[in-house]
């Protein structure tokens, strides 16, 4: 009897996560390969013209083009949506591109989005920017604040968008409660879960519409490729995601694809152990007398709700320099192990002072409506061992007077 290799989504979905993020969505060729093989072919040859004419027409199943199928991307995508716990999936180029896909594919001018104040700058930059020139208009609401979300909610109102933990304030929105109110009004939800991904947290089980990731964050979690992932139900992706994504051409590219598999491999272990490290760097913060904003921590004002809806808190969190932003900057520099880098997710430790790089753009004002401080500073705690990077940052600490 033949072994499942994790192709069919009903085998796979009894599969418990560990299992799913190892083997979900495998395809073997005739070689029998036990690593995923890459697929690095833009097309495809048929048999007979009859053949290409009924994949085409979708009357036949089979590859046609890259664009719109590669059997890479495929097992990315079933793998995604096994562990997420969602009927379909399909892969972006990025995280962006998987953020600005979810919405455009489903909004049209006169609609209106109401969205999560806390969020990643170049998804404040989407809504201001890029849904506002199309005559899509937004309200930006405090995502942790449930009446705010109902009040902003208009006649026209068809999506609601949010990060949860938000970058970089991390606050929490209640999932329970938010896609509740917007499945009871007929609206969407779309939740972007980069910070936690489905290992730490799954906000379909409490009522999301539609999960985003920037898959280059802790799924990749080696700061190697870029990608994306938008989950769904399978009637949504065919319906809205599937016909925009092949014709724009926002893609995942078979190598991205593939590295990314081999990342959701030991994703368990990093982004639980990169949570335990977290909240021993940030205790040590907090100790110190830093004000800090991890979920995981009782002082954060939504603990109890990181608790009830996540499993950890994840790797990054948020502290401040007292003196603003020459102090933050300083702080920066002093530090001899952890990089200073924007990404997060990665294995390596790093930081980043937002408020002049990943929302630079948003603006002064737009910064302090967001919550992010001068002296805010975005930690991405990796896989070192924590002593070293408490040693790191206490002589850093030290230089700058704290």
């Amino acid at each position: 009897m033949k072994k499942t290799t994790g192709s069919d989504p009903a085998v796979t979905a009894r599969w418990r996560p560990a299992t799913q993020a190892v083997r979900a969505g495998t395809l073997r060729s005739q070689h029998g390969e036990t690593s995923e093989a890459l697929f690095l072919t833009s097309g495809f040859t048929y048999d007979s013209a009859e053949e290409v004419a009924a994949r085409f027409a979708g009357e036949a199943e089979g590859m046609q083009y890259s664009r719109f199928k590669n059997p890479t991307v495929e097992m990315l995508q079933q793998r995604i949506a096994a562990m997420e716990g969602a009927e379909a999936c399909l892969a972006q180029a990025s995280g962006m591109a998987a953020m600005t896909s979810a919405l455009l594919c489903m909004l049209s001018a006169g609609d209106h989005v109401v969205a999560g104040r806390a969020a990643f700058g170049s998804c404040r930059w989407i809504l201001d920017n890029v849904l506002n020139r199309f005559g899509i208009e937004h309200t930006v609401v405090d995502g942790t604040d449930n009446a705010a979300w109902e009040a902003a909610v208009q006649p026209n109102t068809k999506a609601f968008f949010f990060e949860t933990p938000a970058n970089p304030t991390m606050d929490l929105v209640d999932l329970e409660f938010v896609c509740g109110l917007a499945r009871s009004k007929g609206i969407v939800t779309v939740v972007d879960n980069a910070f936690a991904t489905p290992v730490l947290q799954r906000p379909m089980d409490f009522g999301a519409d539609v999960v985003a990731y920037s898959a280059t964050k802790l799924m990749d979690g080696q700061g190697r490729v870029m990608a994306g992932a938008v989950c769904g139900s399978q009637q949504w992706i065919d319906d809205y995601l599937s016909p925009f994504q092949r014709n724009t051409g926002p893609i995942c590219a078979p190598f991205n694809a593939w590295v990314v598999l081999k990342g959701l491999e030991t994703l368990d272990l990093r982004a639980h152990r990169q949570s335990e490290n977290s909240v021993q760097v940030a205790k040590f913060l907090e100790d110190r007398g830093l004000r800090v904003l991890h979920p995981w921590l009782a002082s954060h004002p939504q603990h109890d709700l990181a608790k009830k809806q996540m499993k950890a808190a994840g790797p990054i969190f948020a502290f401040f320099a007292p003196k603003g932003q020459q102090q933050a900057m300083a702080l920066c520099n002093a530090l001899e192990l952890i990089d200073i880098s924007n990404n997060i997710g990665d294995s390596k430790s790093l930081m980043c002072h937002p408020a002049s790089t990943t929302h630079y753009n948003m603006g002064a004002e737009g910064r302090a409506a967001a919550g992010i401080e001068d002296g805010m500073l975005r930690l991405n705690v990796g896989l070192e061992d924590p002593l070293d990077l408490l040693e790191d940052l206490d002589q850093a600490l030290g230089k700058v007077g704290l």
